[in-house]
């Protein structure tokens, strides 16, 4: 048996379709070292995939936070690594300042991003908030803002 990398490397040149390397990305029983050679993937449906996948690990989430093909790919992109089980506190400020950028060039509306970064308990609230001060925030993502960053204080968390 060969060691991680070796067998990332025979496993993706084993692939023959888009379609096959995104569903190893997908696939829960993918080792991280095949996941982590996915991230170099040029697919935007793979890094989507690996985001996606509860299992993909910490430092390919990292790595994923600074992948771009598209407004919509990203901020789906985004939305996924803010929402995964593995995403810590460092991963998240990588998004948090990824969604600043975002907001700050009004290029895009993450804001469902936005919304699940308020979620993570990882991020302070008023970490979260500095959001609703940018300029390509909205009323509506504010009031959003407001509303989770409440219930968050309601639950004690």
């Amino acid at each position: 048996m060969h060691h991680g990398r070796v067998d990332a490397v025979a496993t993706l040149k084993g692939l023959h379709s888009p379609a096959e390397y995104q569903d190893l990305a997908h696939d829960p029983e993918t080792g991280d070292e095949v996941l982590r050679a996915l991230a170099d993937s040029p697919y935007s449906f793979v890094w989507t995939a690996l985001a996606a996948n509860p299992n993909t690990p910490r430092d390919v989430l990292a790595r994923l936070c600074g992948q771009r093909s598209g407004i919509w790919n990203d901020n789906q992109l985004l939305l996924l690594i803010a929402l995964h089980p593995h995403a810590d506190r460092a991963v998240l400020l990588e998004v948090l300042d990824q969604l600043r950028a975002k907001l700050a060039k009004r290029e895009s509306r993450p804001y469902a991003a936005v919304l699940a970064m308020a979620d993570r308990v990882e991020i302070d609230p008023a970490e979260i908030w500095d959001l609703g001060r940018t300029p390509g925030a909205s009323a509506r993502m504010r009031r959003g803002l407001r509303r989770r960053i409440a219930d968050r204080s309601a639950r004690g968390s």
